[in-house]
């Protein structure tokens, strides 16, 4: 019988991570540059605590990199720096986002501003980077975009209704720019529940474990557990585009 060759692995010359100084896109550059890849490290605001991180990364040539994903002009001068700097890119992780806490029942306390800095950073923003980004993914090599949303989309609860929403917005996103994007570029959600981040302001420890304990799996999800689904996603799922990856502890069943 003869022997069946396996490809290799598509691993990223280089990668690009929104949300890159801290929890999930921490862990997901720490992965990609030990994988080999090139990590731009995109952040909103914390510069030092970028340039903390690739300082940490193996390898060589990694960069920090503003990248405001509610900011369009941030979006359109980190192109142009990428553009420039490398002329092309392989892959694209939408890890950028935020939350701000509001119980589901209370729709008064959802006010019009909650509601739409919610959409704005983790619907709008992760589109609008995927736009600016298009040209050099198409540039790249096997290139894939992973979108890191949330099994709140799914199970409708999550830190605010505004937050839920919008997650199952890049969802939907994500399974039609599959369609749009094809056959150049692969395009993933990545789906994960209550990490142990500080992402969602005031939850703690304590209670991620308490949540746990329901859970078919039962155990807290870490970052690297996100980041390594990430990374799936890019390297070896290649015969996959439109899908959306569950990373929840069964929590979804």
């Amino acid at each position: 019988m003869p022997l069946i060759e396996v490809p290799p692995l598509a691993v990223p010359r280089t990668v690009l991570i929104t949300g890159g100084s801290s929890g999930i896109g921490r862990a997901t550059a720490a992965r990609l540059a030990a994988l080999g890849s090139t990590v731009i490290v995109g952040y909103h605001s914390r510069a030092a605590v970028a340039d903390e991180v690739v300082a940490g990364l193996a390898g060589q040539g990694h960069m920090a990199l503003r990248l405001a994903v509610d900011d369009a002009a941030s979006i359109a001068d980190a192109a142009a720096t990428v553009a420039q700097k490398f002329g092309s890119l392989d892959a694209l992780v939408n890890s950028g986002g935020s939350t701000t806490p509001v119980p589901a029942a209370d729709l008064d306390a959802l006010s019009d501003d909650i509601f739409d800095q919610a959409v704005m950073v983790n619907l709008r923003g992760p589109f609008a980077t995927i736009r600016a980004f298009r040209p050099l993914l198409e540039r790249g090599n096997g290139a894939a975009i992973v979108n890191v949303s949330s099994i709140a989309a799914r199970t409708g609860i999550g830190s605010s209704l505004a937050y839920v929403a919008a997650k199952a917005g890049i969802d939907a996103l994500t399974i039609a720019l599959a369609k749009v994007l094809a056959p150049k570029i692969r395009v993933f959600s990545v789906s994960p529940a209550g990490v142990d981040t500080g992402f969602v302001p005031g939850r703690t420890r304590e209670q991620l474990e308490k949540t746990a304990e329901r859970l078919p799996l039962g155990r807290v999800t870490m970052p690297d557990d996100v980041a390594r689904a990430v990374v799936a996603c890019i390297v070896d799922l290649t015969s996959s585009t439109g899908i959306v990856v569950p990373v929840d502890e069964g929590r979804h069943l």
